[in-house]
């Protein structure tokens, strides 16, 4: 797709980038096209939007919408998620990634058989509760912003479904892992949750989404392929 085009942009996002990261890039990328053509941007061919958020430690399929597409937003944030995580075992994380404060709270070892047979208890319709540092709001707020500022956040649980769950492999403390949720479930939550259930304690060590609906990440691009 050519940036000064409007339509959907299948992105690899990069760790460490944030989603808002991604799409002010191309925006800025698509002023500079359309202003090389001789064309003053309205506000309307600089929409640059997101269908679903990555956080910044993850990597994967970002789906960016472009002009007139951003109307298009509710056709993918529903969609059905594919992820690929590490889960560290033993230790627990402030956010449950590795971008929060780390805490050791086991030195067990769980069995290959346990791994398997907790991951199974997590398959089909299950309670959880998203995580504080998330974009969920909270009485009108962002809950991320009220922890950050050190205030008590309370999130309600919610119901999410959880499709498949496959062990890819496991290499104490790692455990590698895909699995296809509904919209809305929070990897990390199901990272602490698994922790919990072999009284370990665990935290999302690092994750790319791979596919969103019928939309796959062996067809995204990375924002410098799209910028050059």
């Amino acid at each position: 797709m050519n940036l000064t085009d409007d339509g959907v942009l299948l992105i690899d996002k990069p760790e460490n980038w944030t989603s808002f990261d991604v799409v002010a890039k191309l925006r800025g990328a698509r002023k500079a096209a359309l202003k090389s053509q001789g064309v003053t941007p309205t506000k309307r061919q600089l929409r640059v939007g997101h269908a679903g958020t990555l956080d910044p430690f993850a990597t994967g399929l970002l789906i960016v919408l472009v002009g007139d597409a951003t109307k298009r937003s509710d056709e993918f944030l529903k969609q059905d998620k594919t992820y690929e995580a590490a889960i560290t075992l033993g230790a627990t994380s402030s956010t449950g990634d590795p971008e929060g404060d780390i805490s050791a709270c086991s030195d067990a070892v769980p069995s290959e058989a346990a791994i398997r047979e907790v991951l199974m208890r997590f398959v089909g319709t299950i309670t959880q509760t998203p995580p504080i540092f998330s974009a969920v709001k909270v009485g009108g707020q962002r809950a991320y912003k009220l922890a950050r500022k050190g205030q008590d956040v309370e999130i309600p649980s919610r119901q999410v479904t959880v499709y498949s769950l496959e062990l890819l492999k496991y290499e104490y403390p790692q455990v590698s892992i895909r699995t296809r949720v509904s919209s809305g479930t929070y990897i990390r939550s199901l990272a602490q949750d698994i922790g919990e259930a072999l009284g370990v304690g665990a935290y999302c060590s690092s994750l790319c989404r791979t596919s969103i609906g019928s939309l796959d990440i062996a067809d995204a691009v990375s924002v410098q392929e799209v910028i050059n």
